[in-house]
């Protein structure tokens, strides 16, 4: 079985980091959402409160296939600044292993230096800060081991687009129909 990590921050965008956790589950995919707090409880950028399935210092992040960064504000400030996660992230780019962060969350890899040369999206507030071969202005594009979405109103394409990553494309009609996204 697959398994992802969706790492959470107090700022987190909700829409973003939840519309993957759902559609993944629905799909079948071990996923687990992360506190980079030191604490479960996370508070959202719009004041809703999220309980983490775990802690990051408890999970086991390297059985995983795919990290995910949702994006909001100070949310992606507050993964920016998780050594810890950083050096999970440039281990999972090392070694090829899937990478994806939506709308603010982009500038989190492009700060590592992940983004040089490739196709990528973000938020447009957050697009000058992208250090990319090029910027698209499409809810989701994957280049490479790394995926990334242009914001809130993307969060289904781009949680569809890590369904086909993951488990075909077949899989990701499946679910889409399921969840009536036309």
């Amino acid at each position: 079985m697959k398994k992802v990590c969706v790492f959470l921050a107090d700022g987190f965008e909700e829409i973003e980091g939840l519309t993957v956790v759902d559609i993944l589950r629905r799909a079948g995919v071990e996923t687990e959402t992360v506190s980079v707090m030191g604490r479960k409880q996370i508070n959202g950028s719009h004041g809703i409160i999220v309980e983490s399935d775990k802690l990051f210092e408890e999970a086991d992040i390297e059985s995983a296939d795919m990290l995910v960064l949702p994006g909001g504000m100070p949310g992606t400030l507050n993964l920016k600044a998780h050594e810890g996660l950083r050096e999970q992230i440039l281990t999972f780019n090392s070694q090829g292993k899937y990478l994806a962060a939506i709308c603010a969350a982009p500038t989190v890899l492009s700060g590592l230096g992940l983004l040089k040369g490739k196709k990528a999206c973000a938020y447009p507030s957050f697009e000058e800060e992208l250090d990319c071969g090029e910027v698209l202005k499409v809810p989701a594009v994957t280049d490479g081991n790394i995926t990334t979405g242009r914001g809130m109103g993307a969060a289904i394409p781009f949680a569809l687009r890590l369904t086909a990553i993951l488990c075909g494309e077949e899989k990701a009609e499946e679910i889409r129909k399921s969840v009536v996204y036309e």
